[in-house]
C-alpha cells in the first residue's frame, strides 16, 4: 500500500514538472456541440428526426448558425459523414454542430413522409421535439435525443431532447408519456 502512494505521489511529481504534458490535455470547443441518438429497437432506428435551430426571436437559423456539421454513425466512429442537405439524426449516430456564438433554441421533428413504418397513415403532422435552450457562452458538451412511447411502450411520435442520457437495456428505453399530460 505505501509503494502504490509512492508511486502516485512520484507520478504527480514528474506530471507537474513537464508543463507540455498538461498542453495536450483535450479542451472542449464551447461552439462545439454533440447531438447523440442511441440506437432505438427495431426500425425506428430508421426514422429520421430532423434538426431545427432557433434564435431567441424564434427565427429559424438551421443554415445560418453553423459553421459546420457532421456526423458519425455507431457502427464506424473513426469516419466522418457529411450531410448533403438537411440535417438529421437516425439511430445510433452523433451530430457533431459547430456553431456561431450566440443562444439557440435547439428541437427536432419527423415530417409525416418520413414516419413510416410507425405511422403507416399520414397524421399529417410533424412527430415534434420539447425545445432545448443552448448558450455557447454556458455551454454543455453532449445533448441526447430519442423517441417517446405510450404506456405500453410503443412508439407514440415524438421525441425527448435532454442534457441527460436515456435508460438503457439493450436498446435505448424511449420516454414513455402518459395520455392527457406531458409526462
Amino acid at each position: 500500500m505505501i509503494v502504490f502512494f509512492l508511486l502516485l505521489i512520484f507520478n504527480s511529481f514528474l506530471y507537474a514538472q513537464q508543463p507540455h504534458l498538461q498542453e495536450k490535455n483535450i479542451k472542449h470547443n464551447p461552439w462545439e456541440l454533440r447531438i447523440y441518438r442511441p440506437i432505438n429497437a427495431g426500425s425506428m432506428n430508421d426514422v429520421r428526426c430532423f434538426l431545427r435551430l432557433e434564435d431567441s426571436e424564434g427565427n429559424d437559423v438551421t443554415k445560418t448558425a453553423i459553421r459546420k456539421a457532421y456526423y458519425k454513425h455507431a457502427g464506424s466512429p473513426d469516419k466522418n459523414y457529411s450531410y448533403k442537405n438537411k440535417i438529421y439524426l437516425t439511430g445510433g449516430t452523433i451530430l457533431y454542430l459547430n456553431l456561431k456564438s450566440g443562444k439557440y433554441k435547439i428541437s427536432v421533428y419527423t415530417p409525416p413522409e418520413y414516419q413510416y413504418p410507425y405511422s403507416k397513415k399520414s397524421s399529417g403532422s410533424d412527430w415534434s421535439s420539447n425545445i432545448f435552450e443552448y448558450d455557447t457562452e454556458n455551454p454543455l458538451k453532449v445533448i441526447f435525443v430519442y423517441p417517446t412511447a405510450n404506456e405500453n411502450s410503443f412508439y407514440n411520435g415524438g421525441w425527448i431532447i435532454n442534457y441527460k442520457s436515456p435508460e438503457f437495456y439493450e436498446f435505448t428505453k424511449p420516454e414513455i408519456i402518459h395520455e392527457g399530460t406531458n409526462k
